[in-house]
């Protein structure tokens, strides 16, 4: 693979947080751009520019885990952890495949203009995960360290040498240092939703983004609710979220899984995958716009 150009496409930047701060229940994201994916993508969960080329991490369920809340009871399951990269066009580049034993569910990732950041871990509560890298230019995978704790997305901040990250739907929030010594852990002051992938902006803050599953009477099957938070590592504190409220063609609201933002001059941009490979149409990324 040709050496990616070194930065992220999304800036980190105030104009970011400004944006995402202006948002709520009433913005209207408008579809302007789409990307079929036409190899066998599974269930995306995180997604990362760099350069040319997105990184979009999956995972390939071969045994379904059981009892997935009940830790006497619970099965690891078996699966395929995946970290796809692909060119702009959608074509497949590369399938890194990540994880160890029963460690296979990667979960929402980050680049730092260095690395991109991957938990791996158990597809369970409370269990077992393994924090890697992947260096963009030669494609190689290092494990950093791990944690006892099911660890569903990880941002990086190189400048402080710190990894900021949250455990199974956000509960709990970690710090890390970029060794792996616990630095701080602390409880998700919201119950919103349950935070799948994050971007970090910089100066202990992230924007994350998530999904719950509400019920509803009339439907077994319930209401996908989405949103995006503002989080402020540094003072434990929930600074702003805001509710998304627009379907994919295969009936997932946006922020099922994999997202990232820029903003430019012409508006805020929400790009995300939230249909996996084997529902109605397949995997695409779909970029949508809120207008500033």
């Amino acid at each position: 693979m040709n050496n990616p150009e070194q930065g992220s496409s999304f800036a980190n930047t105030p104009d970011l947080l400004q944006a995402v701060a202006q948002q709520n229940r009433h913005t209207n994201w408008e579809l302007v751009g789409r990307i079929p994916l036409s190899f066998p993508t599974h269930h995306p969960q995180g997604l990362a520019f760099v350069g040319d080329y997105i990184f979009l991490s999956s995972v390939e369920v071969l045994e379904p885990p059981l009892n997935v809340f009940d830790p006497q009871r619970s099965t690891p399951g078996r699966g395929v952890g995946h970290v796809f990269v692909i060119d702009r066009t959608g074509k497949l580049v590369e399938d890194i495949f990540v994880g160890s034993g029963d460690m296979y569910h990667p979960g929402g990732i980050d680049f730092d203009g260095t690395s991109v950041w991957v938990p791996v871990g158990e597809y369970r509560p409370g269990a077992n995960s393994m924090m890697i890298s992947i260096d963009p230019s030669t494609l190689e995978v290092t494990e950093r360290f791990r944690v006892q704790d099911s660890i569903g997305w990880a941002i990086s901040d190189s400048k402080m040498g710190k990894i900021y990250g949250g455990n199974w739907g956000s509960r709990q929030f970690y710090t890390w240092s970029a060794e792996g010594h616990q630095e701080d852990r602390w409880e998700n002051p919201s119950s919103f939703i349950d935070y799948q992938d994050a971007q970090f902006v910089g100066n202990g803050e992230a924007i994350c983004s998530g999904i719950a599953v509400l019920p509803q009477a009339s439907d077994s099957a319930g209401y996908e609710l989405g949103g995006m938070a503002i989080i402020d590592f540094n003072d434990h504190r929930l600074v702003h979220e805001t509710p998304i409220q627009v379907f994919s063609q295969a009936g997932h609201v946006l922020t099922r899984n994999p997202f990232a933002l820029t903003c430019k001059s012409d508006g805020l941009f929400l790009h995300v995958a939230p249909d996996d490979g084997f529902d109605v149409g397949g995997t695409e990324l779909l970029t949508f716009r809120a207008r500033l």
